[in-house]
């Protein structure tokens, strides 16, 4: 992760680009870290999320060698208890921190944005999208999907595990703007230091106030409620025909879900364009 302060303005970029910046355990630690020094922070006023590399971020790491010898070294709790500690900890516990940090929080979105990166944007007060956006979500663990957009269109993306370009999440009122993929950190630092020049107290106000709104409609129930149905559902033996990821049981052969969704979105990005031509 890469962290700098300049013009009120703190960035903070997950800096994976070999791994297209899946989540490792580490790097949760580091940004939760980040987030928190920038909320402290009195020349910070504005905090602007990216990612480093062709993506924002593919998710959460599965496995790769770094997350093995973390998992190693700090091994969780055995049983549904360790499960669910950890789980809250990473993903629920921390998310919520990000989601009301006293400071606006704008996170820049480029290439795959796939479960981890759709939950970590999410705690974002404004979400920017270059136009080679790609958004795929699931009933993950910091649930915000049926705030971020209606809950119809939630259950109709869900359902089928559908990708979403740049145009659609905002036309669902996930992200804010759709901007030029070469543009797109220029025109995300340019609003942040628009904002960057208002009262940071007011700032401040007005976003707990927004935040109260939605948590008066249930947000912070929902997302309590919603990480114990995930753990329900984890404890499940899943379909070996449908993995979320890469198999992990040897010998069983999968179709996993971002393969099937992502086959699916270049299908109709075919038959959209057999149509216009």
């Amino acid at each position: 992760m890469k962290y700098e302060v300049a013009d009120k303005i703190a960035r903070i970029t997950l800096n994976r680009p070999e791994r297209v910046n899946v989540q490792s355990t580490i790097l949760l630690e580091e940004v939760d870290h980040a987030i928190d020094l920038a909320g402290n922070d009195k020349d910070v006023r504005v905090i602007v999320l990216s990612g480093e590399g062709k993506s924002f971020s593919a998710g959460h790491d599965l496995g790769t060698p770094e997350e093995q010898e973390h998992v190693k070294q700090y091994p969780i709790e055995e049983g549904t208890r360790g499960i669910f500690e950890r789980s809250w900890r990473l993903y629920v516990d921390t998310h919520l921190r990000w989601r009301n940090v006293q400071k606006p929080m704008i996170c820049a979105v480029h290439g795959y944005c796939i479960f981890g990166g759709w939950m970590v944007a999410s705690t974002a007060d404004i979400i920017f999208a270059a136009d080679d956006a790609l958004f795929l979500g699931s009933a993950f663990q910091y649930f915000s999907i049926p705030y971020d957009i209606h809950p119809r269109k939630a259950k109709e993306l869900l359902f089928q595990s559908r990708f979403i370009d740049a145009q659609q999440a905002k036309e669902l009122g996930l992200v804010n703007r759709v901007i030029p993929r070469e543009r797109l950190l220029e025109e995300t630092l340019a609003y942040a230091a628009d904002v960057a020049q208002n009262d940071p107290f007011d700032l401040r106000m007005t976003k707990l106030a927004i935040n109260q709104a939605q948590d008066a409609q249930g947000f912070t129930a929902h997302i309590h409620a919603a990480h114990s149905t995930y753990i329900t559902r984890r404890l499940g033996t899943l379909d070996p025909g449908y993995a979320v990821a890469n198999p992990r049981d040897a010998g069983v052969k999968r179709m996993p879900m971002v393969q099937v969704a992502l086959e699916r979105y270049k299908r109709e990005k075919e038959k959209s364009s057999e149509g216009e031509g």
